[in-house]
């Protein structure tokens, strides 16, 4: 078993994310994960990714808040425990349309080539 602490957790910054404060919980570390990395981003009022996509799927899980997803032409808003999947290749956008903090988990695989 691999234990990682809350207070031990890294900041990591995303590429085209805003607003925005990613802890990499999981991941990148001797000991830790094989195949998958897990985050927990906490976009502030107005925050958000995208649009753009990644040649790998993503599963957002809302822990506290809301979060809208646009993907295929679809606009959906995540509350807490809702969870999405999305595809490889696949544009989203995220955008918190709230007053308030949503805090999400990310669970996304490691890049290819990588090796843990």
């Amino acid at each position: 078993m691999f234990v990682k602490r809350f207070a031990d957790a890294k900041p990591y910054e995303a590429a085209n994310h805003r607003g925005v404060v990613g802890l990499r919980l999981q991941g990148f570390e001797a000991g830790g994960p094989a195949n998958q990395w897990v985050g927990l981003s906490q976009f502030l009022p107005g925050g958000g990714a995208g649009p753009d996509s990644t040649p790998f799927e993503k599963v957002y899980v809302v822990i506290d808040g809301a979060m809208t997803v646009l993907a295929g032409g679809v606009e959906t808003e995540l509350g807490p425990l809702d969870s999405c999947t999305i595809a490889p290749g696949e544009v989203r956008e995220l955008v918190n349309r709230t007053n308030r903090v949503c805090t999400m988990l990310v669970v996304i695989p490691y890049p290819p080539g990588h090796k843990p």
